[in-house]
């Protein structure tokens, strides 16, 4: 009898020890979740973070970069710049004869992102901002590519291009894509080239070094077209 009633006893000993800690695996449980919930807190707080800095970085390059082209300084241009007043071929044009056949460049403030029309036409026109930026840009790529490619391959541009072992022309296409898009959406959005520099970064720099570019790489390719070999290997 004793016995039993000792067993009894150690029973409901155990059983009020698991009720007493039955809260506190409750505690132990709610804790546990919130550990979980933070790292989602966490996420959240840093992503609103990056967002609010992203904001302020855009700012901090658009103060540093970027200047805003009115009209007025447009018409003032106009006026003062010589080759505002020139053809395309630099001289001065004779009174109806070269606007009548397109030898004239339409004025600046039509021809401007940022006052002129943006349609699709206008831009891609031969004095429109879209053509000689893109093939400038494209120059540029081309020519520092053909160096490295032709090192690398010990194959001329054309036969990186249509040569059916290599790839070359399908990065051809995609970087015509990329770039072309890339340079059309400050347009689109009213901003013209000349609207950012950054020191020795300008509009006028770059369009030296495209036009550069192009001459060269338009010398690159007739030359290894003669040759039949790579210039740079």
């Amino acid at each position: 009898m004793a016995a039993a009633m000792s067993q009894m006893s150690a029973a409901a000993t155990m059983a009020g020890g698991l009720m007493a800690l039955a809260p506190s695996s409750t505690r132990l449980s709610s804790a546990a979740s919130r550990v979980v919930d933070r790292p989602r807190l966490g996420a959240s707080l840093a992503g609103r973070v990056r967002c609010e800095a992203g904001k302020g970085l855009r700012e901090t390059i658009n103060e540093s970069t970027k200047k805003d082209i009115t009209e007025g300084e447009i018409l003032k241009n106009m006026e003062t710049n010589e080759s505002e007043q020139r053809s395309y071929f630099g001289a001065k044009p004779t009174p109806g004869f070269d606007q009548a056949v397109g030898f004239t460049p339409r004025p600046e403030i039509e021809r401007r992102p940022e006052t002129g029309d943006k349609s699709f036409f206008s831009v891609f026109a031969f004095d429109g901002a879209a053509p000689e930026t893109i093939n400038c840009r494209l120059a540029m790529l081309g020519i520092v590519w053909a160096f490295f490619a032709e090192k690398a391959t010990g194959l001329t541009v054309a036969e990186q291009l249509f040569n059916p072992t290599t790839s070359g022309l399908v990065y051809f296409v995609g970087a015509v894509q990329l770039f072309t898009y890339a340079s059309l959406v400050p347009i689109m959005n009213g901003e013209s080239t000349d609207a950012r520099s950054f020191g020795p970064f300008t509009a006028r720099a770059e369009r030296w070094n495209g036009r550069l570019a192009m001459l060269g790489f338009l010398s690159l390719v007739v030359t290894e077209l003669i040759r039949g070999a790579p210039v740079f290997h």
